[in-house]
């Protein structure tokens, strides 16, 4: 977990994620996960980049199994943006950089 993000769990889905004032970039994620390894710091730099002007939160799939089946993450690394309690772009797999900041471009 990088400085800039923080973790997500089912205690602080609804207020930190649903209820943010800001577009949420949530990296599902677990620690058995080879791709997910290789994504992180990658979130944790996009997450220092953006810092003010999105949260990035990391939510490991493992101890929330209802949320990541709630928004049905069938793969991880599974990025989902939030903007307004719902969800509007997903991005599946370790993705470049390049990708995830296009992405949050278009809901700043």
């Amino acid at each position: 977990m990088g400085q800039f993000s923080m973790e997500i769990s089912e205690s602080n889905f609804d207020t930190a994620v649903l209820k943010a004032d800001k577009p949420v970039l949530i990296d599902f994620w677990a620690e058995w996960c080879g791709p997910c390894r290789i994504l992180g710091p990658t979130v944790d730099e996009v997450a220092e980049e953006y810092n003010g002007k999105i949260i990035v939160g990391k939510l490991n799939v493992d101890h929330s199994p209802s949320i990541a089946s709630k928004y049905g993450i069938r793969s991880i690394p599974s990025l989902l943006i939030f903007l307004n309690g719902e969800v509007q772009e997903q991005i599946v797999g370790a993705v470049p950089k390049a990708q995830i900041t296009d992405a949050l471009s278009k809901h700043l």
